[in-house]
């Protein structure tokens, strides 16, 4: 049962983070377009994507927190704890871009496509972390 746990819990992070790597992304682009179709469309595009990415994110969170039921002794590790910690700050990442999107919609972004692009970058960080503290376990 666990491996089964596991398993789904790779697969809805993957989802996760895919949204993570896109939604900047398409911010850079909508950064680009003025009022008008096109900002509806990408308001849109953003918005279905952000809704794929919160259920990713939420399977993430409720299958990970299984495995922590059935694995108490992680909770004890240091490298857990580091990783969990990489969850909380995407989270907070994930929420943050909501602010955002918020504001893309009402048509009041002040950030510009330079800033979308280094953006986008933050998620790589916590994935590398998060993937080297699970196989390696440094702590």
């Amino acid at each position: 049962m666990l491996l089964w746990i596991k398993a789904f819990h790779v697969i809805f992070m993957v989802t996760w983070f895919a949204g993570l790597f896109y939604l900047p992304r398409l911010l850079v682009y909508h950064t680009q377009v003025g009022p008008g179709a096109e900002h509806d469309r990408f308001c849109v595009m953003e918005r279905k994507l952000y809704a794929i990415m919160t259920l990713g994110m939420i399977l993430t969170w409720v299958f990970g927190i299984w495995m922590l039921t059935m694995l108490p002794g992680h909770m004890s590790q240091g490298w857990m704890h580091a990783k969990l910690a990489l969850v909380v700050t995407l989270t907070g990442y994930h929420g943050w871009l909501k602010a955002h999107l918020r504001r893309f919609a009402a048509g009041t972004n002040t950030r510009s496509h330079v800033f979308w692009r280094w953006a986008n970058e933050a998620p790589v960080l916590v994935l590398f972390g998060a993937v080297i503290l699970v196989i390696v376990r440094p702590f």
